[in-house]
């Protein structure tokens, strides 16, 4: 009853002829949300756990980058752990990547769909509140792109679909002096999110590999899994 059919339609940041000081203006409501809502804690505590098997000096690839607070937070992360993580960045959008470019060891402007690295070049690659984006059909690409990249292990988070999610979303807005375009996005993002069954069986059927599904506070997922050579 409170998990909805998963949504289409079409976000407002989605479309590539928004303005980029919206967009900007819609990420740091992001940024915000990702901190108090969950999404940063619930990437790092999958980042934290393979920190371990990595080794003293790693790569990491954040996917979908926006504002580059993940992969940021990540860095320091491995910092505290005694890792020397170099963090790069992509996005799909040229502003976003040229600022981000500013606040990591790198980043580049692509597609997730066909991502400018060399197979098993990166460490470990996240993507992070960006596979609801996309279509059923697109999904499998994306989760094999992703795969490809990697080195050792793959970290994707995303949103727990749910009315009661997308409701909460939708009201906690108002407080937190979200912009019109961030609560739109949101509370749709919401209801184009994902259950842990349905994750899971995306990156079973798209890669072959058998992934771990996590549930977080805040109706956040991950989904996270090991490389092994073939």
């Amino acid at each position: 009853m409170f998990v909805p059919s998963r949504r289409r339609g079409s976000e407002i940041l989605d479309d590539p002829a928004t303005d980029p000081a919206v967009r900007e203006r819609s990420l740091h409501d992001v940024r915000r949300s990702n901190l108090l809502l969950g999404g940063l804690r619930a990437a790092l505590a999958e980042v934290a756990r393979v920190l371990p098997l990595i080794g003293p000096r790693a790569t990491l690839l954040d996917v979908g980058t926006g504002l580059a607070d993940i992969p940021l937070a990540a860095r320091e992360r491995a910092r505290k752990q005694g890792v020397a993580l170099v963090v790069l960045g992509v996005d799909g959008a040229e502003s976003l990547s040229r600022l981000a470019a500013r606040r990591l060891d790198g980043s580049a402007c692509a597609d997730v769909r066909d991502l400018p690295f060399p197979d098993a070049s990166i460490d470990v690659v996240t993507c992070s509140q960006l596979l609801h984006h996309f279509e059923d059909h697109e999904i499998p690409r994306v989760l094999r792109e992703l795969d490809r990249v990697a080195r050792r292990h793959v970290i994707v988070s995303d949103l727990r679909r749910s009315w009661l999610a997308a409701c909460g979303f939708w009201l906690v807005s108002w407080p937190l002096g979200f912009s019109g375009v961030t609560r739109h996005d949101g509370t749709l993002s919401v209801l184009r999110g994902f259950t842990a069954a349905e994750l899971s069986r995306y990156v079973q059927d798209a890669t072959g590999r058998h992934a771990t599904v996590r549930r977080h506070v805040g109706w956040r997922l991950t989904v996270s899994w090991e490389k092994r050579a073939p």
